[in-house]
């Protein structure tokens, strides 16, 4: 995937309607390396801002990519510094996104490649399927951890997948790194098929 232009638009604590062009979104644990992985994959440095602060991203943020499609950052979820209520404003925040959006065509469930299964990932990769929210299953962090390590944490994944309500055959995973470019080219091109293919139905 090739990018030639791409300008952030807005950020917003609510999702409205009114934008025409697909839309590819990401979310994850809090920390999961959502900004690294946006700068990476689209070749820009400050794109998306990073910080060590695990809860930097608050609102919905909108990237414009060659005036073609728009990149979602929603929130983290499971930050623990933040008041419960405040946790669950977030949450509900992306839930309505991800349920309203008409141009929604593929969400990038982030997974922190150095962790087994977790309770909140499990729980969220559960309520995308139980909403017919299509997403693909991208690890981070894999220079982190060794190859047979990483495998090892995807399969358990999946085990883990198999006990939760609505679930659904795991599809293909993709093991990523924002400092090696591991994995990054074949999630490109998951995203520009998936691109192809909303504009082919039009």
């Amino acid at each position: 995937m090739k990018v030639r232009q791409a300008r952030f638009v807005e950020s917003s604590p609510s999702h409205r309607d009114g934008w025409s062009l697909p839309e590819i979104a990401l979310t994850g644990r809090s920390n999961v390396g959502k900004s690294s992985l946006i700068n990476a994959l689209l070749g820009r440095k400050n794109l998306a801002k990073t910080s060590s602060t695990p809860g930097k991203t608050q609102l919905i943020n909108r990237f414009c990519i060659d005036e073609s499609w728009h990149l979602i950052d929603l929130p983290g979820y499971g930050w623990a510094r933040v008041s419960q209520r405040r946790r669950v404003a977030w949450r509900s925040m992306v839930q309505r996104y991800l349920s309203q959006s008409k141009q929604l065509i593929l969400v990038l469930l982030l997974i922190d490649s150095r962790r087994t299964p977790q309770a909140l990932d499990l729980e969220f990769a559960g309520w995308l399927q139980r909403h017919t929210v299509p997403f693909q299953l991208v690890f981070t962090k894999g220079d982190k951890i060794s190859t047979n390590v990483l495998n090892r944490h995807i399969h358990l994944f999946a085990d883990a997948l198999q006990g939760v309500p609505g679930h659904s055959p795991l599809g293909e995973c993709v093991a990523t790194s924002s400092k090696t470019r591991l994995g990054l080219e074949t999630l490109g091109k998951t995203i520009g098929a998936k691109l192809a293919a909303f504009l082919d139905s039009q």
